[in-house]
């Protein structure tokens, strides 16, 4: 099987609305049933603001990009540069803070063409490595990102709301 054709194009502040839509929709998908109810409440309804996304939209270290098939996007990723790096920033390394793909949509190659989407970015602005960190038990991710070339590096503590959970950061180099 050949992988599906879908076209990889900037976020506009103007789709906020569509984008929260979206990463509020892919996140529940993936992690609600996964976490404690209250401590998934209250992470999310401080990360998916509209808000707070419009500004990560208009931060110009960061960039926003829709995977769109038949005219609907059914993923999205964030690359963070420099100081909008969640840690490290380096300026000669990009993160993917965030990579997600619709669940009616996922099996279709459409993750691994933003994954090259972004190395491509990064090797345009001939940056030396990109890196992100996995939720410790997200183990299809950690297979998915083991298979495209990353190794561990080291990990951090996230919050999701009460419960201090480990992310393990995994790096590419260029």
């Amino acid at each position: 099987m050949s992988d599906l054709q879908i076209i990889i194009r900037p976020v506009r502040p103007s789709e906020v609305d569509l984008l929260l839509s979206l990463s509020r929709k892919t996140f529940y998908d993936a992690f609600e049933h996964v976490n404690n109810p209250e401590d998934f409440e209250a992470y999310t309804s401080k990360a998916f603001t509209r808000d707070k996304l419009l500004s990560e939209i208009e931060n110009p270290g960061s960039e926003f990009y829709f995977a769109i098939v038949d005219d609907k996007a059914v993923g999205y990723i964030k690359l963070n540069y420099r100081d909008a790096q969640t840690e490290f920033k380096e300026p000669d390394a990009v993160e993917i803070e965030r990579i997600y793909v619709l669940a009616d949509q996922q099996g279709k190659k459409i993750g691994n063409q933003l994954l090259d989407f972004a190395i491509e970015r990064a090797l345009e602005q001939k940056l030396r490595y990109i890196w992100l960190g996995v939720w410790e038990h997200n183990h299809n991710a950690m297979r998915f990102y083991q298979r495209n070339g990353f190794r561990v590096f080291s990990s951090h503590h996230f919050m999701v709301g009460n419960d201090r959970q480990t992310d393990i950061l995994v790096k590419k180099e260029l």
